[in-house]
């Protein structure tokens, strides 16, 4: 390999946090030339239209160079760090870092027309982070000739990541339109049994604390994470025009923020957690998801999504795939229905759910086993 080839593969290159992100801003660095990061470090916070978040590395090593000053915004795959030996121009491209400020893109961006400082300015959003209407005061107070003609009487609802809801809205509807104008979509539904599920479930739970009880959802997911090992297909991305299944199961979890938004985190590895392991980190993930504190990795790390409005009486929901992603599968509300048992009429707890999968690598056939497969795997809900 050559020297230039060395260098590239040491680079660490602005991650893209979805499908809907074509750049982020450099808000702080973390590090610095000459310091050593492991992986799963923190190495900056970056700012797109969802919010702010925390970037950790995939890989580590001796920081060599920070390739893009703070308050710098850049394409999506463009380098940010260089690892290796510290160079005589490392500082060239770093800027004096101020402390951290989170503050809503809207609020960023009036602030930089406006010439407002917003170290100066106290947020008053979830964190402290920065809103629109907060920089809007800090004008007001400071420069009354500059304060815009038309201030709306309401302030915008800001989400935990510092986005503001409409901001996150039009992000999730830019990449809704793309998946839905470039991904052949079909779509299955199936209805699945869970007396055995349920009755295991509550045979487990009843020895265990409230705290320690395992959700009905962390069944469900444990048994498509495991599906997913016999139905690669399903598992994956679609990239330069061809299939590329992943080998690691990362189920990402469509997780509805407080005050409008989605953001869709991945638990690593789901397939091989044990249940109460995988209880832990959905719940985790889950309550990080809505006040804050997300990593960029987790975001980039699904393979597949899982939506449910379960907890909303939604009886059946079908997803739209996030591209690259392959499908995504829907969770409906367990109920009791009328269920047809060996020729009689009984009342079992049933739960719908759906796929959703792109054409160019599956069909409704593959679709259809797989669906069967995660109901054969709830009919034994000991073995996961």
């Amino acid at each position: 390999m050559s020297d230039v080839e060395t260098a590239a593969a040491r680079e660490f290159r602005m991650p893209s946090l979805g499908a809907d992100m074509d750049a982020a801003t450099v808000v702080r660095w973390l590090v610095k030339p000459g310091d050593t990061v492991a992986r799963g470090d923190l190495v900056a916070e970056v700012e797109t239209d969802k919010g702010v978040f925390d970037v950790d590395v995939r890989e580590g090593g001796a920081v060599g160079a920070l390739l893009v000053p703070a308050g710098t915004k850049v394409a999506v795959g463009t380098p940010i760090l260089r690892f290796g030996a510290v160079a005589a121009t490392a500082t060239v491209a770093i800027a004096p870092t101020a402390p951290i400020v989170r503050a809503s893109p809207a609020a960023r961006r009036l602030a930089e027309e406006r010439q407002c400082d917003l170290a100066g300015v106290v947020g008053s959003g979830p964190h402290g982070v920065i809103t629109l209407d907060d920089v809007r005061r800090a004008l007001g107070g400071a420069a009354p000739d500059v304060v815009p003609d038309v201030v709306p009487v309401v302030a915008p609802t800001v989400t935990p990541t510092g986005a503001s809801v409409d901001g996150m809205r039009a992000a999730i509807a830019a990449a809704v339109t793309r998946s839905k104008r470039e991904i052949p979509h079909y779509y299955l539904a199936h209805d699945i049994d869970l007396q055995a599920a349920m009755a295991w479930l509550q045979q487990v739970n009843a020895e265990r604390t409230v705290a320690e009880r395992l959700l009905p959802a962390t069944l469900l997911i444990k048994a498509i994470a495991t599906a997913l090992a016999s139905h690669r297909e399903f598992n994956g991305f679609y990239r330069d025009g061809r299939a590329a299944p992943s080998d690691a199961i990362h189920v990402g979890i469509v997780t509805a923020l407080r005050g409008g938004g989605l953001l869709a985190p991945a638990i690593p590895d789901t397939n091989t957690r044990p249940l109460d392991a995988l209880n832990t980190a959905l719940l985790d993930v889950v309550h990080r998801a809505r006040t804050g504190g997300v990593r960029a990795s987790e975001l980039t790390d699904a393979t597949i999504s899982v939506t449910s409005l379960g907890d909303r009486g939604v009886g059946t929901v079908y997803g739209v795939i996030y591209p690259p992603q392959v499908a995504i599968i829907g969770l409906g509300t367990i109920t009791d229905r009328p269920w047809a048992v060996q020729g009689m009429l009984d009342v079992r707890p049933v739960v719908t759910i759906t796929l959703a999968a792109d054409h160019r690598v599956s069909d409704g056939h593959r679709g259809g086993l797989f669906l069967s497969t995660i109901r054969d795997l709830l009919q034994h809900p000991e073995a996961l």
